[in-house]
């Protein structure tokens, strides 16, 4: 069911957790919220939540009760609730919510990928060239940019263009969704990817590291795209140094 409310203003008081990292009232609220429904109907399960951590577990619930705080407390939109569940350390079931922009993103292993209840087609076929891709920038972990600024520089050049919303579980559901053909950042957690790789696998879409792997939910290293997307962005990234 989507949130009903109204837009964020700017100005919202935030706390600083760390460089670039902010969190507001409404992250707790939210965080919760999402927390008392899963203890309530899905008891037992281990939960790792933002806010108020948790642990990690094989199976567990995978939390970010406001995804892009920063556009949150500047009144800009891009803003999500990403919920995932995870088995054996992969994400089986995702939902992704833009409240803002009454978008409700839900996907299950299997199962297929919904917007707002109606089913989202598979990937089209696409030229490389002809793709818009989205991207975070590594603004808490600057010591990444030598290995992220040749990607997206190339990027730029191979695409048709790139965006930057601030928000990596709505990238992703846009991704799964068409709106762009593939997403790449680094250093993310797991919160952040979990549920949106979901929709993106869902809709034959491929999901990586950076290296063609998957230690992406551990790392947070992501390449997520339609399939010749994907093969573009893992050849750019391999060509990245390391460091």
């Amino acid at each position: 069911m989507l949130i009903e409310t109204g837009l964020p203003h700017p100005g919202i008081a935030a706390e600083l957790k760390g460089r670039g990292d902010y969190v507001t009232a409404t992250d707790r609220g939210s965080e919760a919220a999402v927390l008392e429904v899963l203890a309530r109907e899905a008891p037992g399960i281990a939960v790792l939540a933002e806010e108020r951590g948790g642990m990690r577990a094989s199976t567990m619930w995978a939390v970010d009760p406001l995804d892009g705080t920063t556009n949150f407390t500047r009144g800009f939109p891009s803003v999500g609730v990403s919920v995932a569940l995870l088995e054996d350390g992969r994400p089986v079931v995702g939902v992704v919510l833009a409240p803002f922009l009454k978008l409700e993103f839900t996907a299950a292993a299997a199962e297929g990928a919904f917007l707002n209840g109606h089913r989202l087609p598979k990937h089209r076929a696409l030229e490389p060239a002809a793709a818009v891709v989205a991207t975070g920038f590594p603004f808490r972990n600057k010591s990444l940019l030598p290995r992220y600024f040749p990607v997206m520089r190339k990027a730029f050049e191979c695409f048709e263009d790139l965006r930057r919303a601030g928000a990596a579980a709505l990238d992703l559901a846009w991704t799964a969704s068409g709106t762009f053909d593939g997403f790449f950042e680094l250093g993310l957690n797991t919160w952040d990817v979990a549920a949106g790789a979901v929709l993106v696998r869902e809709v034959g879409g491929r999901v990586s590291d950076w290296e063609g792997g998957d230690t992406w939910i551990e790392t947070g290293n992501i390449l997520a795209a339609a399939p010749a997307v994907h093969e573009v962005l893992l050849e750019l990234a391999a060509q990245a140094p390391d460091r």
